[in-house]
């Protein structure tokens, strides 16, 4: 085969899978959302993605008829010259005028998008390693009743991926939401400006829902803003799109946008929650283990793994110094609620209730054969969360 005729089928075969991308079906291309932003998003990129279109006809069209029409046995003697000036201002100034054409609509549309005032809500978003945290705030920037609470992947995720061995091992997963589903999702009100605060407590994260064409970094000690106003109800996926840490994968995005009358339902069920305050009652042995267990599978088994047994710097919980030595209880608890520093053990004091720390130790000072026969209640937590414990 000639090399014009592999170059053709190329052009071809590439020019096919761009159109592919530009039909109803949008299987190749980018989402054009439901918001303004990310409708004018689209539209500033099919311009973007035609312009380049034509260029690489022309392009290609030019350079496919030289190699034809002055092809060595059409023309032995090359023409002799070093350079055409008009040519060289005419290849100048095109694509500077191109550039201009795109940079002006793409400038005013990034200054739109860093517009986050005036906005009808605001919700400080968080990212941990590997979950999320929302808090909603007011207009003075102060908690909005406390309205506050984390994001994580939901279970039925964490164990499709530990029985299909992430993926590898040839089962086939066929949930469309496989790894994109959390237990509390996002949730805002339809036609209302929503300004996102965005920060992380631990690593570099990336906030990334491409339907609001939103996406911003997390950082440490810094608080990015960002902002949406979606024009559709429904429920719509993102995921971190930084790479945060060997689970980088399993802290999706997940946010409901409701009409008013169920959001202001949903929020003023949340105020509820938080004005009832924490759930203190005393638990027996077998409900803690319970409650233990799937809070354990939820929020620590990624990093000490289901069985207990630890994985590489996360330390063993199984027989070990910290679970059944003497007097470890107080310890154990410690670090529970307050984390190591300097380690990768968060401090799960204000990340987790009180009902759910106390289970998670009952559990792991009990599971695996530790039986230590230890029992931890929710007003112990309290207790010790407020000051009045040991």
């Amino acid at each position: 085969m000639s090399l014009i005729r592999k170059m053709t089928l190329f052009v071809a075969s590439f020019s096919a899978l761009l159109l592919s991308g530009c039909g109803d079906d949008i299987k190749y291309n980018m989402r054009e959302g439901v918001t303004e932003i990310s409708r004018e998003v689209y539209e500033l990129h099919m311009i973007a993605i035609w312009v380049c279109v034509v260029i690489g006809i022309i392009t290609f069209g030019v350079m496919f008829y030289s190699m034809f029409a002055h092809r060595k046995s059409k023309n032995p003697n090359p023409a002799k010259f070093s350079h055409s000036t008009a040519v060289e201002i005419v290849w100048t100034a095109i694509p500077f005028i191109i550039l201009i054409a795109l940079a002006v609509p793409a400038v005013g549309l990034l200054i739109k998008m860093e517009d986050a005032s005036d906005s009808d809500l605001t919700i400080m978003v968080k990212g941990y390693q590997w979950k999320w945290e929302y808090k909603y705030i007011d207009g003075d920037d102060n908690l909005a009743n406390d309205v506050r609470f984390f994001s994580n992947l939901d279970q039925a995720s964490r164990d499709m991926s530990r029985n299909a061995g992430s993926g590898f091992s040839g089962v086939k997963i066929e949930d469309d939401n496989y790894l994109l589903e959390v237990d509390n999702p996002l949730v805002i009100p339809v036609d209302k400006k929503v300004r996102f605060l965005v920060t992380s407590d631990d690593v570099i994260h990336s906030f990334w829902v491409p339907d609001f064409s939103v996406k911003k970094d997390a950082i440490p000690g810094f608080i990015n803003e960002v902002w949406t106003k979606v024009d559709e109800p429904g429920t719509y996926r993102g995921v971190c799109a930084e790479l945060c840490g060997q689970d980088h994968g399993f802290m999706p995005i997940v946010v409901k946008v409701l009409p008013q009358n169920e959001y202001d339902a949903w929020y003023a069920g949340k105020v509820a929650e938080a004005e009832a305050g924490p759930d203190l009652n005393e638990r027996t042995m077998s409900q803690l283990m319970a409650e233990g267990e799937a809070a354990y599978n939820k929020y620590c088994s990624s990093c000490h793994m289901p069985n207990g047994e630890g994985n590489g710097p996360f330390p063993s919980l199984v027989g070990t110094e910290m679970i059944t030595g003497e007097g470890s209880l107080t310890k154990h608890i410690d670090t529970v609620i307050n984390g190591v520093p300097g380690t990768a053990m968060q401090a799960f004091g204000s990340q987790l209730t009180e009902a759910e720390i106390a289970a998670i130790i009952t559990y792991e000072r009990n599971a695996w054969g530790n039986d230590t026969g230890d029992k931890v209640q929710p007003q112990e937590i309290h207790d010790i969360k407020n000051g009045g414990g040991e």
